[in-house]
């Protein structure tokens, strides 16, 4: 039997005359992928242990629009996004933390034109955030002498410059970084981005997550750590396709951060 978490939803706390301090923006690959379900429940989880006051849109939250855009249509993507919008300004809401570097980039650079204005915040920076406060705090550590590499995600990072929070939160970890020789703002794509993830690769000598997977696993690092349901799905393939599965481990920041608090 699966494991039930309740997540209050922004619905019920109105119907109670509440409201909640931030959203929590699941995204398309967080509810229904079943791998990006774990990456869910953990960053819940982590909210409820650390006090968030936090609600989520459930069945009124639909897709950002983001895989439309990419893909071409426009029209579709707005259709998407001024749905969406009327929903989040119904509720009158201002700040948003998604696990999903495509629904954040899209809620933060492109529903404001469409009026959508809110703060909108990556699960990184978040996580990184409370960890700033004192508010979560790792006691006796899993990760210590543990070799992490850490992927950094086309959206989070050259779309957006998010490097630091991720790879601070390793730290807090004490966890050894071995960082790949593509990283930062020269990291490569997994091969999911602008809705690539949706369709087959054009003809080439190699796919691309194969090829970022193998300079993952050079580093030595029994984990790959991103901060993307679709980076984890990418990187989880090319694992398999190296015959490294029982070596080595591809988990979000959430992941890894709810293991070091037992969660």
């Amino acid at each position: 039997m699966s494991e039930q978490i309740h997540v209050p939803t922004v619905a019920e706390l109105v119907a109670k005359g509440e409201k909640a301090d931030i959203l929590f923006w699941v995204g398309c690959a967080g509810s229904f992928d079943e791998r990006a379900q774990k990456i869910t429940k953990a960053f819940v989880k982590i909210l409820d242990n650390v006090g968030v006051n936090y609600a989520i849109l459930g069945k009124e939250e639909s897709c950002t629009g983001d895989p439309a855009k990419r893909a071409g249509n426009e029209f579709l993507f707005q259709m998407q996004a001024m749905a969406n919008i009327a929903t989040l300004n119904a509720y009158d809401i201002t700040k948003i933390v998604t696990t999903c570097p495509h629904c954040f980039n899209t809620l933060k650079n492109e529903y404001p034109s469409l009026g959508g204005k809110y703060e909108v915040i990556h699960h990184t920076t978040f996580l990184q955030q409370l960890i700033d406060e004192g508010k979560l705090t790792f006691g006796a550590d899993p990760f210590k002498g543990k070799k992490i590499t850490y992927h950094d995600s086309c959206y989070l990072g050259r779309a957006n410059g998010v490097y630091d929070a991720p790879r601070r939160i390793l730290e807090a970890l004490d966890a050894e970084l071995v960082e790949m020789k593509r990283c930062k703002s020269k990291g490569l794509c997994c091969g999911a981005g602008g809705a690539q993830m949706f369709k087959e690769a054009e003809k080439g000598t190699k796919e691309i997550n194969i090829e970022r997977t193998e300079e993952a696993i050079e580093t030595g690092a029994s984990i790959i750590s991103a901060n993307c349901p679709f980076c984890t799905t990418m990187m989880s393939d090319g694992v398999k396709h190296a015959n490294k599965e029982g070596a080595v481990e591809v988990l979000d920041i959430a992941e890894l951060v709810a293991q070091a608090k037992d969660l």
